[in-house]
């Protein structure tokens, strides 16, 4: 039976511009540059690449915390780039969304009762006294205790405001939830405990998660499948299984090569890429990648390489994968440039 798609991202950009003035023409910014994958209902599906690729602002123009400059997205059915006000207000409690950073995500001047009751209100969902209870129990699910619904949340340590991030994430049963860096900001013992939540939230709500991440360690152990964004694109994507232990693309084969290892005899090599990420708003001709690739090739500078379907749904965009013999092609290594 085919896997039933919750999410279906089509072609989605997000452009932004920026004025340089009277006399200098304007830049555009591609923040997120043409870029389609499925979200399949029940999985955990992540976004992992280096800061500034795009990640976060998908995240967000999915959302519809931000505009998208083209393309669609279906949510169950419906293309949430076209939904007027009203509709997506109507929509927001299937589609709920966990900040980065526990810190700036609650508002400071609410108490916890007041920042979890809020979605319940805004939504109209049950009346006041069943609110509370429904509050109550939702503090006790993510491990906190009934005490804490009267404090306000510089009283709480970070761990603990994530978990009532996640709270008022969950409380609306949403089919969805974007969840952003959602532990980078915690301390690495605590990060477990809370990717440990959010997969027991998961099974016991039946939650659809897009996990964006730049840690590898954590979307190894957290996610279903994995799709890497490289300055605004999406170079490849496969089970996270098949991912770590076959990556297709010179940039997927780099950042996996930069987990650590679990066992000090294991020997792994490094792949050290040369150069920065270019700036979006001035990207490089052809694959985006070819100005750090270890393998770049003339072809690479020149055009774009077309996404190549392995096993399984595995797919990567490179010229590798599409020429009969590097040689062909005028082979360079980055060394020889």
């Amino acid at each position: 039976m085919a896997e039933e798609a919750l999410l279906q991202v089509n072609r989605l950009k997000k452009y932004y511009g920026i004025s340089q003035g009277l006399f200098k023409k304007d830049i555009i910014v591609r923040a997120v540059d043409d870029i389609s994958f499925t979200v399949h209902r029940g999985e955990t599906f992540a976004l992992v690449g280096e800061s500034g690729c795009g990640k976060s602002t998908t995240g967000k123009t999915i959302l519809r915390l931000t505009e998208p400059t083209e393309g669609e997205v279906i949510f169950n059915g419906t293309d949430v780039a076209t939904l007027q006000y009203n509709d997506m207000r109507s929509l927001r409690q299937q589609m709920q969304m966990v900040f980065q950073d526990p810190y700036a995500s609650l508002n400071p001047k609410k108490t916890i009762k007041q920042l979890l009751m809020e979605p319940l209100r805004v939504h109209k969902k049950f009346k006041e006294k069943e609110r509370l209870q429904k509050v109550t129990e939702m503090l006790d699910i993510v491990g906190l205790s009934k005490e804490y619904l009267d404090r306000y949340p510089h009283e709480f340590s970070g761990g603990q405001r994530q978990r009532i991030g996640i709270a008022r994430a969950v409380i609306l049963q949403p089919d969805f939830i974007v969840a952003d860096e959602p532990v980078s900001a915690l301390d690495v013992s605590v990060q477990s405990q809370v990717i440990n939540l959010m997969l027991d939230l998961q099974k016991e709500f039946g939650l659809t998660y897009l996990f964006i991440s730049h840690d590898l360690s954590v979307i190894e152990h957290m996610t279903d499948r994995v799709a890497v964004m490289y300055l605004g694109k999406i170079v490849e994507v496969a089970d996270t299984e098949t991912l770590f232990k076959d990556p297709k693309h010179p940039y997927t084969q780099a950042l996996i090569s930069a987990v650590p290892i679990s066992h000090p005899a294991e020997n792994k090599e490094r792949i050290i890429l040369k150069g920065d990420v270019p700036s979006p708003a001035n990207p490089p001709s052809g694959c985006a990648f070819h100005t750090r690739c270890p393998f770049a090739m003339d072809i690479c500078r020149q055009k774009e390489p077309e996404t190549l379907l392995f096993e399984d749904g595995h797919t990567a965009t490179c010229h590798l994968y599409t020429t009969k013999s590097r040689e062909e092609l005028n082979y360079v290594t980055s060394d020889s440039k």
